[in-house]
């Protein structure tokens, strides 16, 4: 066995392992350390197959920004892990039902999947080779070039996505002190000031 083949199947056991652990553990602070894992495992892949600039995205960006983001979050905020677990097994037969139906479309697809007469020519790398254009600028102008499109819709879609998780998380408390800039804009100077008259001798 070659060391290339010996590198892809520990990090493809490596990442599979991660992916299930991110699952199945109860602490969410675990869970985002096996993401973590996952997400070093995927960048290994990408490397072994000559996507060293994916890979370094993938490190940079989801490991160094986005997990340690969860990371934080998870542990600054006040989780009742006996609540948690109960609101679990509260609708875990709802979930398993759910899982099941997936498995059952995921199965009836697989049995039907049918390979085109052209598969082989369609799945050729649609970059070009690496004499005429390294990774990253094959991966620019198929993103920025070719996919311009598609690639503002997937950011759109997740400007959506962002905004209606702040709408559905946002909470109005009383205890808590908020700006309103409306107020502030709309005050009356006279009235935002009082002067004291304060003699000598006197304090306030």
């Amino acid at each position: 066995m070659s060391v290339s083949a010996m590198a892809f199947y520990l990090f493809a056991i490596t990442g599979v392992g991660g992916s299930l652990m991110v699952v199945l553990s109860r602490n969410p602070v675990h869970s985002v350390l096996w993401l973590i894992l996952s997400f070093f495992s995927a960048a290994g892949l990408f490397v072994l197959m000559g996507a060293e600039f994916v890979a370094m995205l993938l490190a940079i960006v989801y490991v160094g920004a986005v997990a340690v983001l969860f990371l934080f979050v998870v542990m600054m905020l006040d989780v009742d892990f006996a609540e948690l677990r109960g609101g679990i097994q509260r609708f875990m037969p709802l979930g398993l039902l759910i899982g099941l139906i997936l498995l059952i479309e995921l199965g009836l697809v697989y049995g039907h999947w049918n390979m085109a007469d052209n598969a082989d020519a369609l799945l050729q790398s649609p970059t070009p080779e690496l004499s005429e254009a390294h990774n990253t600028l094959a991966l620019g102008q198929l993103i920025y070039t070719d996919y311009i499109y598609l690639f503002q819709a997937s950011g759109l879609i997740l400007l959506v996505a962002m905004i209606g998780a702040i709408v559905l998380t946002l909470r109005h408390r009383v205890d808590v002190k908020r700006q309103n800039v409306v107020q502030q804009m709309h005050r009356d100077p006279a009235k935002a000031m009082e002067l004291k008259d304060v003699k000598s001798g006197q304090g306030l």
